[in-house]
């Protein structure tokens, strides 16, 4: 994506900049917001704006507390998650604990569900939100519509000036960049399940096949072999996993000489449809409808363990550090560790008031790492990473099934209307 600074993208739909709002204030109104407000602290602050600060001040020159670099999420490369042999030296103690060991303030602010149908007659004096948004470190830019039914992936292929979704309506479009327009419109002629990029590749899952799009030259390729829908694909060791509906999870190798990709393994085990996936420390993990994570050694594709934990569908599966994050339908999101012998066990458990439907991983705009969850109250939680302590929320008119983490401070949403969202973390202060 051809940023130009952060700023040209989506510019020609009238977004105005805000990377250098601070720069122009007074000294003393810079020095104020540099404060953490009290009332916020409490979970009770009512002003808005506020004009002091709704997050906790960043360490010194984007690093944690004890002068290590920023913690990454398993996408990042050279993560260090799960590392053998390594124990965490904070403990359990550090996940869920502000300001040493007090409670996570929960938000109050409750959307207008009259401003979302258009007609809420109290306008600035409405006592409920009329916004898509709460908490002031991210901006939503645009939003881009024309899918018709649940958007179930989002990617940003490497190299390219083009946003990809896909959709239940059975059609990936194509956004350009700089506009915002819509530039294509492919009908698979299947409903869309996931949707992942690699490098240049876009991989769509569709019912019992997998397509790859090559973004560079134009490739077009159909990976058969999967039963029923495909639910999540994941990369990894130079094999392409897909988890299907029948419960088994495939993987392929692409194949240069020949220009496709082979088929190279189905790992079984789980009895009901593989839901996620995500790959961190030369392992596999796999979330499904059975309720149980399975951990798969990369290398010999060998099942090394299964973990019960959760008492409904596993959505989504993290890889964070030295840690996996999972979530259920449950309304759970556990945090696992591995022991001094290798095994996973869970060292926290976040409990939410609704079933939680995704994770993703990402970090701000001063480098802190930051956990979107989404749950099916149409509603994404924002928290800071190991506290869980909540920095926001991402409100929409049906539940956010896609996040997508983009370059520059970028991120993407999509809902079960249809709509795709652009948003941006604010610059620090």
């Amino acid at each position: 994506m051809d940023l130009d600074g952060n700023k040209r993208v989506f510019q020609r739909l009238g977004v105005p900049s805000t990377a250098s709002d601070s720069t122009r204030q007074h000294p003393q109104q810079q020095q104020q917001q540099q404060k953490v407000c009290y009332h916020w602290r409490a979970g009770k602050c009512t002003r808005h704006p506020c004009p002091f600060l709704h997050r906790e001040l960043p360490a010194p020159a984007h690093q944690s507390s004890n002068g290590a670099a920023p913690k990454r999420f398993a996408e990042d490369s050279g993560s260090q998650f799960l590392r053998r042999g390594t124990k965490f030296t904070g403990g359990s103690n550090s996940w869920g604990r502000v300001h040493g060991g007090n409670a996570v303030a929960k938000k109050t602010e409750k959307l207008c569900t009259y401003w979302v149908q258009g007609n809420c007659t109290y306008g600035d004096k409405c006592r409920y939100l009329h916004s898509w948004s709460l908490g002031d470190c991210f901006d939503m830019l645009t939003q881009l519509e024309g899918h018709q039914k649940v958007v179930t992936g989002i990617a940003f292929p490497s190299g390219s000036s083009n946003l990809y979704t896909g959709s239940k309506d059975e059609t990936l479009r194509v956004w350009d960049c700089q506009s915002g327009q819509c530039a294509g419109v492919a009908n698979l002629g299947g409903e869309i399940g996931c949707m992942i990029s690699e490098g240049p590749w876009v991989f769509v899952g569709l019912p019992n096949l997998v397509k790859a799009y090559n973004t560079q030259n134009n490739a077009d390729l159909s990976l058969s072999g999967p039963v029923g829908q495909v639910y999540a694909m994941v990369v990894g060791n130079g094999l392409l996993f897909a988890g299907i509906q029948d419960g088994s999870i495939l993987a392929w190798k692409f194949n240069a000489a020949t220009n496709c990709f082979e088929p190279a393994a189905s790992l079984t085990g789980h009895t009901l449809g593989v839901v996620s996936l995500v790959v961190g420390a030369n392992r596999l993990y796999s979330g499904s409808m059975d309720n149980s994570i399975r951990v798969w050694n990369l290398e010999t594709l060998q099942c090394m363990q299964i973990l019960t934990d959760h008492t409904s569908v596993v959505m989504s599966v993290l890889c964070w550090d030295q840690f996996l994050l999972s979530c259920s339908l449950d309304k759970t999101i556990k945090v696992w560790v591995a022991t001094d012998s290798g095994n996973l066990e869970v060292t926290y458990t976040h409990n939410e008031e609704h079933g939680v439907l995704h994770l993703c991983g990402m970090h701000d705009s001063e480098a802190k790492p930051v956990l979107m969850c989404s749950c099916n109250d149409n509603c994404v939680r924002v928290y800071d990473l190991p506290s869980f302590a909540e920095r926001g929320k991402i409100y929409a008119k049906n539940e956010i099934r896609a996040i997508e983490v983009g370059p520059g401070g970028l991120f993407f949403t999509g809902d079960g209307t249809g709509q795709v969202r652009v948003w941006k973390w604010r610059d620090s202060p």
